[in-house]
């Protein structure tokens, strides 16, 4: 390369403009990674599916002429009395033990699971945000109580609380957002008050006392920032436990009652004809198993993207050991391969 052309390229150099090169942000970063995480794509994908099935639920029966709770005992049932099967007399995926179209019984069932488990999920994370930062910020007597609340929370069977309630007031829809909310918040609360507990320490949280802020501006402006990640997180994870907690209660009969559709309660009904009507309890079963999945791998894609350490500490793990593989060189294998060097020789 000549010298004129080193002096043109630097020159070119020069003349470039500052915003040829961007900083990105860390969620900009996040959702980089996220993209490009074939199974976490795949995931919201899934959910997103689920969401539209159940919003067009009401739509789905009106379109197949099928209401959600509408009985067909002429067509949706054998002559021996047993629900018919999938593709039979226009029920795509067979009827159940009342003759009711089991698809659109599902589209509903779905509303069920995810109001639950998001609506749930919301609530908790509020209060286990408020709980963990004032607990782990302030420490003292009010971390000492607030503590031991949270381990008292966390300690206390659900199904006890369920049991107790369902006994008082009824099974009902209420009866399951009080009892999953309350045993899910005190789990986030934790993981927030060990992060406060850190993060309050830093230099910049000093340098805000010093300048005279408050300790709830100090809480919610300067360290809530910086739990948007772990909290991100367990909320995306918590979704899936609250559908699997709403379909337990269903399922116990301390939940969402017939005839009302809900995937717990549809498994319950089912356990007696699965026999004779195998799809009455697969498909049920199914769109719980999908769903909950879904958002599981949504969740550790999350994690992963938001903290991709954990990937690369896995991967660097499985490239030293692939490494040490390659390198270990038994006296068998060198008496038995030709092409290595023998034991003393020429390398």
């Amino acid at each position: 390369m000549s010298i004129t052309e080193i002096q043109f390229q630097a020159q070119t150099v020069e003349s470039a403009p500052e915003q040829a090169i961007q900083g990105r942000s860390q969620w900009q970063l996040t959702w980089r990674r996220l993209r490009s995480d074939r199974v976490a794509v795949g995931s919201v994908v899934v959910i997103l599916i689920v969401a539209i099935c159940a919003i067009i639920a009401p739509v789905f029966a009106a379109l197949t002429g099928h209401p959600v709770d509408q009985e067909y005992p002429n067509t949706g049932w054998t002559l021996q009395g047993l629900p018919v099967g999938p593709m039979t007399h226009g029920f795509l995926l067979g009827t159940d033990s009342q003759a009711r179209d089991l698809i659109v019984r599902i589209a509903y069932g779905a509303r069920i699971s995810l109001f639950v488990g998001i609506s749930t999920t919301f609530v908790a994370t509020l209060a286990g945000v408020t709980i963990g930062m004032i607990s782990g910020y302030f420490g003292g007597g009010v971390d000492a109580v607030l503590a031991r609340f949270i381990d008292a929370v966390l300690a206390f069977p659900f199904i006890v609380l369920a049991l107790s309630l369902a006994a008082v007031f009824g099974p009902s829809l209420t009866i399951v957002l009080v009892v999953i909310t309350f045993f899910s918040w005190a789990g986030i609360s934790r993981v927030v008050r060990g992060q406060t507990l850190s993060i309050k320490e830093k230099e910049y949280i000093e340098a805000a006392r010093s300048l005279g802020a408050g300790p709830w501006r100090i809480m919610f402006i300067d360290i809530l920032p910086n739990l948007m990640a772990p909290v991100l997180v367990l909320a995306t994870l918590s979704i899936p436990a609250a559908i699997v907690f709403e379909a337990t209660l269903s399922y116990l009969g301390l939940g969402i009652q017939l005839p009302t559709p809900s995937w717990g309660n549809m498994l319950a009904d089912a356990q007696n004809d699965f026999q004779v009507a195998w799809w009455y309890l697969l498909f049920p079963a199914l769109a719980l198993l999908i769903t909950t999945l879904a958002f599981n791998l949504l969740g550790d894609g999350v994690r992963d993207a938001m903290d991709p350490r954990t990937e690369r500490i896995f991967a660097a793990a499985s490239g030293r050991r692939g490494r040490r593989k390659r390198r270990r060189v038994t006296p068998i294998d060198v008496l038995s391969d030709p092409a290595q060097p023998t034991l003393g020789g020429p390398a």
